[in-house]
Order: structure tokens, then sequence, then C-alpha cells
């Protein structure tokens, strides 16, 4: 279960679409770049194989629902 997710404009110019994301899961910290086409783009530490497909299709519903608020 993802916990403590964050995120916040990737760039200065809000009106640009892209955003920063930060969160835990099984105790370790993750950050990457959440883009407008919906690809997710992981920083410092990648998950792992099994996880990464869970992961980003819940990183995507959570930037659905904070993000474009559908």
């Amino acid at each position: 279960m993802i916990t403590h997710f964050q995120y916040k404009p990737l760039f200065e110019n809000k009106n640009i679409p892209g955003w920063k994301f930060s969160f835990y899961y099984k105790n370790r910290h993750y950050t990457g770049n959440y883009h407008q086409s919906g690809t997710i783009e992981w920083l410092a530490l990648n998950p792992q194989d099994e996880d990464r497909q869970t992961l980003s299709k819940q990183i995507h519903e959570l930037m659905l629902y904070h993000v474009y608020d559908i």
C-alpha cells in the first residue's frame, strides 16, 4: 500500500503539465515525475519489476483523482 503520497507541479509555470511525486511503499521512499501523457519517470529508486506495474496503476489513479479531478 502506498503511504504519504505527495505531488507538486514539475514546472514553475503551472500551466505546463507535469508533476513531481513521492511516496513510501514497503518502507522505501520513491520519487518520480508524472508526465501529462501518463508516463512515469522513476527517480533515484526504481521499483522492482513485480511492484512496478501495481505502483504505476495506483499512481495513475491518484493523479487522475487529485490533478484531473475525475
